[in-house]
């Protein structure tokens, strides 16, 4: 392999990823070169290696998935100030416009011209090197890992949740589904002062990880009420927000059905169905605030500072390590062993 050329994990075909040598980017001038060194492995990523598509984002031609990703500085651009070689930096995937009216009002995560990673026809980062602009590197304290710094991505996700419920410190919160951006959820409300949080699965093992994220109390719908462990849990009253990450109809419903009169529901998972029935004169009688969440914005200096006081390890919900190499071995692990698998992470290195 020559010196201009780096390995990088190709999804070239359905459920087909394929280790190849592609030139190494050169970054513009408001750009910088980053050696990575850490990448997540994302629920849509695994949706893209398994179906193809992702809604209107079809895979039409070989593409490099990943996006949650930190790495160290290697070489910056010309017109590029206040980041320089050598520093550890958290990435943000989505490239946006800047000239919107949703960039300019700061709500830039709703940018119909956004170029985010491993979004068709834009490659991600399962390689070894990336060029990103330098507005979305954000440099991180030598006290934080490249895991942590990775895991950024995921905890930004449920940063912008807790904010769009409006979190205020004491409050409780109920969160449905505990797969990996629930968990990062739980940690954020956690960090951010909420007084009980309330985690529900029907799996076991992600309700007991989801005790070392910041969960109080737990309920497996499998063998719980939820109505009943929600009165229990909260008096009677209902929870303040309730935050669905699970992309289930039933947990759409349950949600709704788990907030006090005047409460919010936070809804961040994507269902199968466009369609979910909901009592809307529940709603309407009990002036329950409903928002919806996409991405994020504005997270990234907050979320390494929350994270980097260390009063959570959401290191804890990385459950398997795979070099590039095997980044196919890591999808079919993500596919083939859901219920022990929360968060895989890749390394180029």
């Amino acid at each position: 392999m020559s010196k201009n050329s780096m390995k990088a994990a190709v999804l070239t075909g359905l459920k087909k990823i394929e280790l190849k040598e592609i030139e190494i980017p050169n970054p513009k001038d408001d750009e910088v070169l980053i050696r990575l060194r850490a990448v997540g492995l994302c629920g849509s990523d695994v949706h893209y290696y398994e179906h193809g598509k992702i809604g209107k984002y079809i895979v039409e031609k070989p593409i490099i998935l990943g996006h949650e990703a930190s790495g160290e500085i290697v070489k910056v651009g010309r017109n590029v100030t206040g980041l320089k070689v050598s520093q550890r930096v958290s990435i943000e995937p989505g490239a946006t416009c800047g000239e919107c009216d949703h960039c300019k009002e700061g709500r830039y995560n709703l940018c119909s011209n956004v170029e985010f990673l491993a979004t068709p026809p834009y490659d991600g980062v399962f390689c070894e090197y990336v060029a990103m602009r330098a507005d979305l590197v954000f440099p991180i304290p030598d006290s934080m890992s490249y895991e942590t710094a990775a895991l950024v991505e995921p905890f930004s996700v449920g940063l912008h949740a807790i904010r769009r419920g409006g979190l205020q410190p004491n409050e409780t919160v109920i969160i449905m589904g505990m797969g990996p951006i629930g968990l990062l959820t739980a940690a954020a409300a956690k960090l951010a002062g909420s007084k009980t949080i309330i985690g529900v699965d029907l799996e076991q093992n992600r309700l007991e990880a989801s005790k070392s994220m910041g969960a109080t109390y737990t309920i497996n719908l499998r063998e719980d009420s939820l109505e009943e462990k929600v009165n229990e849990y909260t008096n009677g009253i209902g929870v303040d927000i309730a935050i669905e990450t699970a992309g289930s109809p039933k947990a759409v419903q349950g949600a709704i059905a788990s907030v006090r009169r005047g409460g919010r529901v936070v809804i961040v998972g994507l269902s199968p169905q466009e369609e979910v029935p909901v009592n809307i004169s529940y709603v309407v009688d009990n002036e329950i605030d409903i928002k919806g969440v996409f991405r994020y914005h504005h997270t990234y200096p907050t979320a390494i500072e929350m994270l980097s006081k260390k009063a959570v390890d959401i290191e804890k919900i990385i459950t398997n390590k795979y070099k590039l190499s095997d980044t196919s071995k890591a999808f079919e692990r993500a596919i083939h062993d859901k219920t022990n698998t929360l968060k895989i992470m890749v390394y180029s290195n």
